[in-house]
C-alpha cells in the first residue's frame, strides 16, 4: 500500500494545483510592460517569465482542457494544429479560456497566419482578435498581417473565427493580382471571396497614402478571377475627378485574360479624326494568344495588325506580327493628296537549348514593303533602316561529323526595291578526316597519314528582280539554281623544323539544269530607241549540265621574329614579326572543246567569240584560260612592350603599333604577256583604344598605252618606278563611349548575375525589339560619339595623263542620357549630316518616373520625322489604359 501511495502523489498534487489554478485568472507579464486586454488580472509575479515555452502551455483545443475533459465531448475540433509565438510574453487564461500573445506575435494554422503585435485568441469560439500597439509617440506599430494562401491583408484590427473561416477586418490593405485593396471595413468569406465597405482600387503601393484610386462604396473580391465594383470615380492626390463609370471592373487572375484593348483617340492634320491600337486580346491557351489591333481615320486610311505569340516551355516560343495599312493623306483632288497599301510580317522563332541536342530550327523574318516604314515605323531604327534581312533554318549534325543545313533567307533593299529570294539553299558538309591514319597506331604517326579531306555540297534556289515583279507571271522563269560539290584534300607537312608545306587538290563539281546557246543574228533590232544592226541572240537550253574542274596548289611559309630589348624607360622592347609565305597553283583550261563547258560563234565581222555554256549560272563555270600561278606575299606586325601598374604578373602589356600591313600578289607562267598581277597592298592598327586605321591600294607593274590599256612593258624599264597606283582607300573610325564610371576612384563593385538575369526572356526580346519604351536607371549619364572617315581615290591614265576620282564620305553621330534627379531622365541623339551640310536625324526625349504612374516626351524637332509625343500614364499593365496622350505625327508635317 506505500508503494501504492506513493506513485498517486504525483497524480493527487497535480490535480491540487489544477483546481486552485481554474479558480484564478493568471496573469504573466513583463514588469516593463503594460496589460493591454480589458480583464483585471489578479496579482502577480513580475519579471518571472517573459516568454513561456510551448511545451508549459495547454494546447489550444476545448476537448483537451482538463475542466470539460471528463463531463463532456468538446463542441468544435481544430483540423490542423495551431502554433504560436511572441517575442515579449504568452499569458493563457484558462478560466475564460483564452490565450494572449504580445509583441511580435504570430499564430498559425494551416495555411493561415497571422502576425501582429497584439493577438488575443478565444478556446471556446475558437476566434482570433489582433491589434497593433500604440509606441511612447503615439504612432501605431505591429498592426495585423493576415496570410491565408495567397491572400494577404493588413489591417489595423482583425476578427477571425477558424471554424467559420469568416472574419471582419478593419482599415484594411491587400495586394489583389497586380494592384492593391483598400476598405474601411471588409469581411472575408468562408468561400475567401471578399466584401469591402468603402474602399478604392489602386496600382499604387504606397498604402497609407496611395497617389490615385477608384474609389467605390462597395465591392466583391473573387480570388484569381476579377474585382466587382459599384458606381466608381478617380481620385487622384486624394482630389476627386469627373472620371467616373457606372460599375468597375478589375482582373486580378494572374496569367493571360480575354479582353477588349481600349484604343486611343485623336485627330490628325492629313488623315482626319482617329482610333488607333483598338481591338480584341484573345488568350486562347497557355501556349498561345492573339493580339488583334487596329486603327482607324475618318479619311479612309486604316489598318489592321494582328500579333500571334506562342511557347511550349523547353521546346521553342515564337512571336508573328502582321501589319496591313491602306494609308491616305491629304484631301482627294488637291497636290498633297496621297495613298499607299503597304504591309508588313515580322516572324521570329527560337528552339529552346534544351529541346533536342542534334536538331534546331530558327526563324527571323522582316519583309516590309518599301514605304511601310515611312508611314507606319515601329521604333527610330527600323524607320532609319533601308536594309532588311530574312532567315529561317532547320540544322541537323550526326555524330557531330555530318552536318545538315536547310535555309531560305531573303534580303531586299527599300531605297532600290530591289529583293533577293534564295529559297531553298541546302548545305551539307563534313568535318575534316584523316583517311590514311590509322586507329591503332602507337608512336608518332607517318607523314603521309597527316592527309585530310572533306566534302562541302550546296544547292541553292535564288531570284533577284524588283519588289514590284516578284510576284507577277513569269517571275519564277527568272530564278537560278544548281548543286555544287566540292571536295579539299590536303596533306600538311612540316620542312626543316621552321617552314610549314601544305599541297592540295581541290575538286569543285557544278550541276546545272539548263544551259546557254548564242549564236549570231543579222537582223535589226530596235531597243531604247536605239537601232542594231546583227546582234548575238541567247537561248535557254532546258537539261541537265554538269561542270568540273580541279586544281592542283603548294604552299611554302614561315615566321620571323625579330625584338630590340631596352632596360630603361618605358618601352621595354619592340617586337617584330614578319610572315612570308610563296605558292604554286595549276589550274587546266577547261576552255578546250573536250570538256564541253565553252562554245564558240562568229559575229558580224567574222571574228570567233567565246563563251561559257553556263554564262551566269548561280555557281560560275569552270576557268576558260590555263594558269600555273606563283603566289607570293609577305605580312608584318609590329608591336611594342610597356611597363605596366596593373599587370601584376609580368609587369608588362603589349601595344600595337602596325596590327598588319601586308603585300602580295601573283606571277602566271602560263600566260604569254602581262605575266605578273597587281601588288596589292593593305594594313590596319588600332591607336588609343578608340581610333581604328584601315589602308590599301593597289599597284601596276605594266605601262599604258593612249587608250589607258596595259601593254607589256614594265614601269620600271621606261619610267624607272616600280610600280604605279591605281586605287587607294584610308579608313578612319572612331568612337568614345564616356560615363560617370570613366571618372569614379573606385571601379564599380562587381555582381554575379547581370543587370539582364533579373528580366524574363520574354521581356529581353521585348527590350531588344523596342529599345525606345525602357528607360536604363543604372548608368547616371552618359556620351557616345562615333566619328567615320572614307578617303578614296581611283586613278585613271588616258593620253598619258593621270586623272585622280577623290572622294571622302565623313559620318558623325553622337548621343548620350542623363539622369537629371534621380526620378527625371534626358536623352538625345543626333548627328552631321557632311554632304548636306545639316544635322542628321534628331531626336530629344524626356522621361519623369511618377512612382506609380510616368510621364514621356519625344521631340523630333528637325527632317521628315518632325514630330512630338506627350504621354502620361499608370506604369501596371492591368490599368495600361488609363493614360492621356497628345501628339503632333510627323505624317501630319
Amino acid at each position: 500500500m506505500f508503494a501504492t501511495k506513493n506513485k498517486l502523489l504525483p497524480f493527487v498534487t497535480f490535480a491540487a494545483a489544477i483546481f486552485l489554478i481554474s479558480h484564478f485568472s493568471l496573469k504573466v507579464f513583463s514588469a516593463n510592460s503594460t496589460p493591454l486586454s480589458n480583464g483585471n488580472p489578479l496579482t502577480l509575479f513580475p519579471d518571472t517569465l517573459r516568454q513561456v515555452p510551448d511545451s508549459l502551455l495547454f494546447p489550444l483545443n476545448d476537448s483537451l482542457l482538463l475542466k470539460d475533459s471528463l463531463t463532456r465531448k468538446a463542441k468544435t475540433v481544430l483540423e490542423s494544429k495551431v502554433e504560436r509565438s511572441a517575442n515579449d510574453s504568452i499569458i493563457q487564461d484558462l478560466k475564460n479560456k483564452k490565450v494572449y500573445l504580445y509583441g511580435n506575435a504570430v499564430v498559425t494554422y494551416g495555411d493561415i497566419k497571422l502576425e501582429a503585435a497584439y493577438i488575443e485568441f478565444s478556446f471556446e469560439t475558437n476566434q482570433v482578435f489582433a491589434r497593433g500597439v500604440a509606441d511612447s509617440s503615439g504612432k501605431i506599430l505591429g498592426t495585423p498581417k493576415f496570410t491565408d494562401k495567397t491572400q494577404t491583408f493588413e489591417s489595423k484590427e482583425i476578427n477571425y473565427n477558424f471554424d467559420t473561416k469568416k472574419g471582419i477586418i478593419n482599415s484594411v490593405v491587400t495586394e489583389d493580382g497586380a494592384g492593391f485593396l483598400h476598405g474601411n471595413q471588409v469581411k472575408k468569406m468562408a468561400d475567401n471571396t471578399i466584401n469591402i465597405k468603402s474602399g478604392g482600387y489602386t496600382t499604387c503601393n504606397d498604402k497609407e497614402h496611395p497617389h490615385f484610386e477608384f474609389r467605390f462604396a462597395k465591392s466583391k473580391v473573387i480570388p484569381d478571377n476579377k474585382i466587382v465594383t459599384g458606381p466608381a470615380y478617380l481620385v487622384i492626390e486624394g482630389m476627386p475627378t469627373p472620371v467616373a463609370v457606372p460599375f468597375g471592373m478589375f482582373p486580378n487572375k494572374s496569367g493571360q485574360r480575354s479582353g477588349i484593348r481600349i484604343p486611343t483617340y485623336g485627330e490628325a492634320d492629313k488623315r482626319g479624326f482617329y482610333f488607333e491600337n483598338g481591338g480584341y486580346y484573345w488568350a486562347i491557351n497557355e501556349h498561345i494568344d492573339l493580339d488583334l489591333l487596329g486603327d482607324i481615320y475618318t479619311r479612309g486610311s486604316w489598318a489592321v495588325k494582328p500579333t500571334l505569340r506562342y511557347i511550349k516551355r523547353y521546346r521553342f516560343s515564337g512571336n508573328l506580327n502582321t501589319s496591313y495599312a491602306i494609308n491616305v493623306t491629304g484631301v482627294e483632288g488637291t497636290a498633297d493628296y496621297q495613298k499607299s497599301r503597304d504591309f508588313r510580317i515580322r516572324w521570329t522563332h527560337q528552339q529552346d537549348a534544351k529541346a533536342h541536342p542534334t536538331r534546331r530550327f530558327s526563324a527571323n523574318v522582316n519583309i516590309v514593303s518599301s514605304n511601310f516604314n515611312t508611314f507606319n515605323p515601329v521604333n527610330t531604327e527600323s524607320y532609319l533602316s533601308n536594309e532588311f534581312q530574312s532567315s529561317i533554318a532547320y540544322q541537323k549534325s550526326w555524330n557531330n561529323k555530318y552536318f545538315l543545313t536547310a535555309n531560305a533567307s531573303h534580303r531586299q533593299n527599300t531605297k532600290t526595291k530591289v529583293v533577293n529570294v534564295t529559297l531553298p539553299s541546302i548545305t551539307f558538309n563534313t568535318n575534316k578526316f584523316n583517311p590514311l591514319k590509322k586507329k591503332d597506331r602507337v608512336g608518332k604517326s607517318k607523314w603521309y597519314e597527316e592527309l585530310n579531306m572533306g566534302y562541302t555540297m550546296k544547292a541553292e534556289n535564288t531570284i533577284s528582280l524588283p519588289d514590284s515583279l516578284l510576284f507577277k507571271p513569269g517571275a519564277l522563269t527568272q530564278m537560278k539554281n544548281g548543286i555544287q560539290h566540292s571536295v579539299p584534300i590536303n596533306l600538311p607537312l612540316k620542312v626543316l623544323k621552321h617552314f610549314s608545306l601544305t599541297n592540295s587538290i581541290n575538286l569543285t563539281d557544278r550541276m546545272y539544269f539548263d544551259s546557254k546557246k548564242r549564236y549570231w543574228v543579222n537582223d535589226t533590232l530596235f531597243q531604247n530607241n536605239d537601232t542594231i544592226v546583227g546582234y548575238a541572240k541567247t537561248d535557254t537550253i532546258i537539261g541537265f549540265g554538269n561542270v568540273l574542274d580541279f586544281n592542283v596548289s603548294t604552299n611554302l611559309s614561315t615566321k620571323m621574329y625579330g625584338m630590340v630589348s631596352f632596360k630603361k624607360g618605358p618601352v621595354r622592347a619592340i617586337r617584330h614579326v614578319i610572315t612570308p609565305r610563296v605558292g604554286f597553283t595549276y589550274t587546266p583550261n577547261f576552255a578546250d572543246p573536250k570538256w564541253n563547258y565553252y562554245d564558240r560563234y562568229v559575229d558580224g565581222d567574222g571574228v570567233e567569240q567565246v563563251y561559257s555554256r553556263y554564262d551566269g549560272a548561280i555557281y560560275g563555270s569552270a576557268p576558260n584560260a590555263k594558269s600555273g600561278r606563283v603566289n607570293f606575299g609577305i605580312s608584318n606586325n609590329l608591336e611594342l612592350k610597356v611597363r605596366s601598374k596593373k599587370d601584376t604578373i609580368t609587369g608588362m602589356k603589349k601595344i600595337p603599333i602596325i596590327e598588319d600591313f601586308s603585300l602580295s600578289g601573283s606571277y602566271d607562267l602560263a600566260r604569254d604577256s602581262l605575266k605578273l598581277s597587281y601588288i596589292t597592298m593593305s594594313g590596319r592598327t588600332r591607336l588609343f583604344k578608340n581610333l581604328n586605321i584601315n589602308y590599301s591600294s593597289s599597284w601596276d607593274p605594266y605601262v599604258l598605252d593612249s587608250l589607258g590599256k596595259q601593254i607589256n612593258k614594265f614601269e620600271w624599264t621606261e619610267n624607272r618606278r616600280l610600280l604605279r597606283p591605281t586605287q587607294t582607300t584610308w579608313t578612319f573610325g572612331a568612337s568614345w563611349k564616356i560615363s560617370q564610371k570613366d571618372f569614379a576612384k573606385t571601379p564599380p563593385a562587381k555582381t554575379d548575375k547581370p543587370p539582364t538575369s533579373m528580366a524574363s526572356e520574354a521581356e529581353l526580346e521585348d527590350i531588344q525589339r523596342n529599345p525606345d519604351d525602357y528607360v536604363d536607371w543604372s548608368i547616371p549619364w552618359s556620351l557616345n560619339i562615333n566619328y567615320n572617315l572614307r578617303y578614296s581615290n581611283n586613278i585613271l591614265y588616258k593620253d598619258y595623263t593621270r586623272s585622280d576620282t577623290r572622294k571622302v564620305v565623313q559620318t558623325l553621330g553622337f548621343s548620350g542620357d542623363i539622369n537629371i534627379t534621380p526620378k527625371w531622365k534626358f536623352s538625345a541623339q543626333s548627328g552631321w549630316d557632311f554632304e548636306n551640310k545639316g544635322l542628321a536625324y534628331t531626336s530629344v526625349n524626356i522621361y519623369r518616373d511618377l512612382h506609380c504612374w510616368e510621364m514621356r516626351f519625344s521631340w523630333v524637332p528637325i527632317g521628315p520625322r518632325k514630330s512630338w509625343n506627350f504621354t502620361l500614364n499608370v506604369k501596371a499593365s492591368v490599368l495600361q489604359d488609363l493614360k492621356l496622350t497628345k501628339k503632333k505625327d510627323f505624317r501630319d508635317i
